[in-house]
């Protein structure tokens, strides 16, 4: 092993992904360093059903204080250390890979496993929705049912509203969800439950009410019909946009997938693709993104 390299393994951000790839590298008895800016397990905290997640979990923080225990194992154990930091840009080359932080500290390593996932987008990032600059709009995967009132609307139907409708399965708050055209396939698991009213629509003109805390919506349905509504309560449920690093190499859609990557830094988790959001594919790529390279021999002795 090149003693200039700082570690072995260097895993940006300690979601399901990352944490999956730090103790697969840690296994193989590779040095590893894992990055992360803000807590360990990432949006698991705020996830309050995990169905579709094997081990008998029920709820994010839980997996979330899982993921820590393990971080905390390994480095009790001197297999894995954490560096608390934001990540700004990525570099491979060919005898290493280098990360810089913003805050100008530069880490070293042989492979970077970039498991940063996804931020939630705004009303105007997408295109079939006119609103004001920097509009903010609640999250409807961070709203409590006892927070909502009158005639909801969300805005959107990404798979967040199946997962807040399990998560909360005695409100009975009706929600009006406005569906583009691009969303279809992604309500087909909530089309049946009687607290969703789907409302397919092909553009919405949103703004906050100048005389109180209500909003105004004009619609434009598919067939080209406009109807104006007023709404007590809003949520933003319209999906993510991946929050990557520059350096990497992405696809026009913004994603990062991983066969366009340096062979030196491999992506992990919700970057890689918008279609493979899903914890247990996060955990599976993150190991992945590791062995991969370990078999492939980028981490051969040098």
């Amino acid at each position: 092993m090149n003693t200039s390299h700082e570690t072995d393994v260097l895993v940006v951000g300690a979601g399901p992904s990352g944490v999956a790839a730090a103790v697969m590298a840690a296994s193989l008895n590779l040095r590893t360093v894992i990055v992360e800016a803000d807590s360990v397990g990432g949006k698991l905290h705020v996830i309050g059903a995990l169905e579709n997640v094997p081990g008998n979990w029920s709820t994010g923080p839980q997996l979330a204080e899982a993921l820590a225990a393990d971080l905390d194992r390994l480095q009790q154990a001197d297999r894995c250390s954490v560096v608390h930091g934001r990540a700004a840009s990525v570099t491979g080359y060919d005898d290493r890979a280098e990360l810089v932080l913003e805050d100008g500290r530069v880490l070293s390593a042989q492979l970077i496993v970039v498991a940063t996932g996804v931020a939630a987008l705004a009303p105007p990032d997408v295109n079939w929705i006119s609103a004001p600059a920097h509009l903010s709009v609640p999250l409807l995967w961070c709203t409590e049912p006892g927070d909502l009132a009158g005639r909801t609307y969300v805005l959107g139907g990404d798979r967040p509203l199946g997962t807040w409708l399990r998560s909360h399965p005695h409100s009975s708050t009706t929600l009006h969800v406005l569906c583009p055209p691009a969303d279809d396939y992604k309500i087909a698991e909530v089309a049946g439950d009687e607290r969703v009213r789907i409302v397919p629509i092909s553009h919405v003109v949103l703004s906050p009410m100048a005389y109180g805390d209500e909003w105004s919506l004009q619609v434009k349905d598919r067939q080209g019909e406009r109807r104006s509504y007023v709404a007590k309560t809003v949520l933003n449920n319209l999906g993510n946009t991946p929050a990557g690093l520059d350096g990497l190499a992405s696809s026009e859609d913004g994603y990062c997938p991983p066969g366009k990557q340096h062979p030196r830094i491999r992506v992990a988790g919700d970057l890689r693709s918008a279609q493979f959001q899903r914890i247990t594919a996060a955990q599976g790529s993150g190991a992945e993104a590791v062995l991969s390279s370990y078999y492939a021999s980028v981490l051969k002795p040098c």
